[in-house]
């Protein structure tokens, strides 16, 4: 993806357009707090399947799942989820060979995008209630948790260029690895999200209540490629901090004592890295990190933590970083191996971008 251009979406001489894509994501707001009540009140319908499950056998263990699988509710999960994913990626393809420019208002393109997802949201819940089922049958817990934080460390380096990575400051990456992660986010972050939305049933604890609120607020932000709110940097920042909340309930809901590490891991990204893209002041910079830094100490200076468990203030930034330079040095290699064999450069991305 190009660099946003600050009057894309304008036309010279005219009157700007009306914010119909700013309507959209109201609206998408309001209907992501909707269906998400509408899954709780419809929860009790769910206590026969949930008599039925196995007991948690540990941390690599998927509880809500069938005990005794069928055909039709492997069928019903992958057909509904190929066919969401493949709906997505061509109406992505169709936007960035087709349509091409920013607007203030939604493109077809977009309205077809919000009906689709809209869709399978609804269907995702019908086929609960049919067949209990999700990818979980099939598939390890851990690809569905990297999915998502793949598509967040992905963020974090095709945004290198605007707020930089450590305290505003850049890394030196490649220009085409740059615009290779912008060209292909919406591939890969349409993949990140539909696979994990398909990954879990639609049940009611706070942990997938809070985890499908936050993947109808992504499938709204995939929706909306394209247009001016797409690249606002505090709806962007949005998509990118509600993970904090969510990791942390799900931790706490499970037990373990380690909300600490997603709270203050996910903050600690915050303060190192997406804070800084946002044009705030030092001060404020300065109020955020005291903040951050009061609260660690004061629950870190607990008896049950205590200096042995620090490290768990740098394992998620830590895994960000490394996950990242991990990243973009796959790309920079499989750039290297394109221009080996076939002797082209990278084609010039087209903008479905990020950053204001």
């Amino acid at each position: 993806m190009a660099t946003m251009n600050p009057t894309a979406g304008k036309s010279e001489g005219k009157a700007e357009q009306p914010r119909t894509d700013m309507r959209a994501m109201w609206a998408g707001i309001v209907f992501a707090f909707v269906f998400t009540a509408i899954i709780y009140l419809l929860g009790p319908s769910l206590d026969p399947v949930r008599a039925t499950l196995l007991p948690d056998q540990g941390p690599s263990w998927y509880y809500w799942k069938l005990p005794s699988p069928t055909f039709v509710s492997h069928l019903s999960a992958w057909g509904l989820y190929l066919a969401h994913q493949i709906s997505l990626w061509g109406l992505i393809w169709y936007a960035q060979t087709r349509v091409k420019k920013y607007t203030g208002g939604l493109h077809p393109v977009n309205i077809a995008a919000l009906g689709v997802n809209a869709l399978f949201i609804v269907l995702h819940l019908v086929q609960t209630h049919i067949w209990y089922d999700g990818l979980a049958q099939d598939v390890s817990i851990f690809s569905s948790q990297g999915s998502v934080i793949l598509m967040l460390i992905w963020i974090m380096l095709m945004e290198n260029n605007r707020r930089g990575v450590l305290l505003g400051k850049k890394l030196p990456i490649g220009k085409r690895v740059i615009q290779f992660a912008r060209k292909y986010h919406g591939y890969v972050f349409a993949w990140a999200i539909t696979y994990t939305f398909w990954y879990h049933p639609m049940e009611t604890t706070n942990g997938h209540l809070m985890g499908f609120f936050y993947t109808f607020l992504l499938l709204l932000q995939g929706s909306l490629f394209l247009t001016r709110i797409h690249v606002n940097k505090w709806w962007m920042l949005a998509q990118e901090i509600i993970v904090l909340a969510h990791g942390t309930i799900v931790a706490i809901v499970q037990g373990n004592n380690l909300w600490p590490m997603f709270f203050f891991g996910f903050l600690g990204v915050f303060i190192l890295v997406q804070m800084h893209g946002l044009g705030l002041s030092n001060r404020i910079k300065w109020l955020f990190f005291g903040a951050y830094a009061v609260g660690a100490a004061l629950v870190y200076i607990q008896p049950d933590r205590g200096v042995t468990k620090l490290w768990q203030l740098v394992a998620i930034p830590g895994i960000y970083y490394l996950v990242m330079l991990v990243l973009a040095g796959l790309i920079a290699a499989g750039i290297w191996g394109y221009d080996r064999i076939w002797g082209k450069g990278a084609a010039n991305p087209t903008p479905i971008g990020v950053g204001d």
